[in-house]
């Protein structure tokens, strides 16, 4: 490939191998590379054309309007952030978590800020990549699904709110990165500007009948089981909603509790038998105690054995007569350390919820293990519960309490003080007028 440089190797002229006999100027300004085609195959017109591009190049790169990185780039500052966060914030954040923000990365903000300066992105540049993404909409694989071309494409699908809130978190971290390096010398401000107060609904939770027909629901379908297994799972399910029904636990949370965590103590304010319970999940370790109907499921998922595997069933006479000659294997029962849980149960109860037309509220908002603890807060909101001592109980804040909770709870409204009746002033008796004569009055 034939080289030629000018203006003491400033601009170099070359001819590509597939590009005909026309000439191609390139230099190198402001960190990158710049390239375009003189368009001739004149060696001398094109050293005129080299040089005038080269010279307003020049021009505009000292007036600041030319296009291209000025400083270290949002690639740079998001390979930082990959190497540190993780390590910085070992066992303070889940895995899941820390996956999500190298997905925002690698899915949508590095294809839409990796080359451009941090320098150079601002809240206006925030805006622009929200507009982007709802006119981008995803198109997803089936997850289960042999045919290929359209046919195995989901329908497009905007991303939601709370999507784009935690991608322009993610965005927010890395600038943090560079402006504790210096690369920046002020964060802007990402948040949305518009809709920035969202609308205070509902959480999905279980209404008092649809929670007495879910937990009827899940008794039945252990007693109808046909199998050991499948009486096994169905028990297990019916045990674990009574058991989020009446703590008010988090699933994360059930599904770290140890035997160990739970004791049964008699409350010396009530008389009742309660649980109390060590907590460790979302917001660290705390300390619950449950209703009195939390007991008797505790204790029978506390005395019923573990699920060993059968095995397969004996088919010949033989074999049946074997395998009755030996003795039976011994019952385990649950150590301290084992989970109070161990199995995930999600397939089973979206199927009751299905059959028995629960799975959505009325707003349409999907029931989920959360809508048990959601029940368990209103249910004791309706009872008249303390807010504060609630919100200690639940490992939360009162103001979660009474902006997604409290809101909607009829016994939170205090008719009393709302139709208040105050007695009508009666109005003085009107003086008379010069022309009529003053009455005298009574003695």
């Amino acid at each position: 490939m034939p080289t030629h440089s000018i203006l003491g190797g400033k601009v170099n002229l070359y001819r590509r191998e597939d590009g005909g006999e026309n000439w191609f100027c390139s230099t190198y300004l402001n960190g990158r590379n710049h390239r375009k085609s003189t368009k001739t195959d004149s060696l001398s017109h094109a050293e005129e054309i080299a040089e005038d591009w080269f010279l307003e190049l020049r021009g505009k790169s000292r007036a600041g309007l030319l296009d291209g990185p000025t400083g270290p780039t949002f690639n740079q500052a998001a390979d930082f952030f990959e190497a540190e966060y993780e390590i910085s914030t070992n066992g303070e954040r889940s895995p899941r978590w820390v996956g999500e923000h190298k997905a925002h990365l690698k899915n949508h903000l590095r294809p839409f800020f990796g080359k451009k300066p941090v320098a150079q992105i601002t809240a206006d540049t925030a805006q622009e990549y929200r507009i982007h993404r709802m006119k981008n909409p995803t198109v997803r694989l089936k997850k289960a699904n042999g045919e290929d071309g359209d046919a195995n494409k989901e329908p497009p699908k905007l991303p939601a709110r709370n999507t784009l809130h935690n991608e322009i978190i993610t965005l927010r971290l890395v600038m943090k990165v560079a402006l504790r390096k210096g690369w920046i010398t002020g964060l802007s401000d990402f948040s949305a500007p518009y809709k920035k107060q969202m609308k205070v609904v509902r959480r999905p939770w279980f209404t008092p009948d649809e929670y007495k027909s879910l937990y009827t629901a899940t008794r039945n379908h252990a007693r109808a089981a046909k199998s050991e297994r499948q009486r096994h799972e169905a028990e297990e399910l019916h045990d674990y909603i009574l058991f989020l029904a009446n703590t008010g636990l988090r699933p994360d949370e059930a599904k770290n509790l140890e035997h160990r965590d739970v004791k049964m103590i008699r409350d010396d304010a009530t008389g009742e038998l309660i649980l109390l319970i060590e907590v460790r999940g979302k917001r660290g370790a705390g300390l619950c105690k449950s209703r009195p109907e939390a007991v008797k499921p505790y204790q029978r998922l506390l005395n019923r054995p573990k699920w060993t595997p059968q095995g397969r069933k004996p088919r010949s006479k033989k074999a049946f007569a074997a395998a009755a000659a030996l003795e039976p294997a011994p019952v385990c029962l649950p150590q301290p350390t084992d989970e109070v849980f161990p199995g995930n149960h999600v397939k089973l109860f979206n199927k009751i919820l299905n059959a028995n037309e629960l799975k959505f509220d009325r707003d349409g908002k999907p029931h989920t293990f959360y809508s048990l603890r959601h029940y368990y807060i209103c249910q004791r909101l309706m009872e008249g519960a303390d807010v504060y001592q609630l919100a200690k109980n639940c490992r939360t804040s009162v103001e979660m309490i009474q902006k997604h909770y409290a809101v909607h709870i009829a016994n939170m409204l205090d008719a009393a003080a709302i139709n208040v009746k105050r007695p009508r002033r009666r109005l003085p008796a009107a003086l008379p007028t010069k022309d009529e004569p003053r009455q005298p009055s009574a003695t």
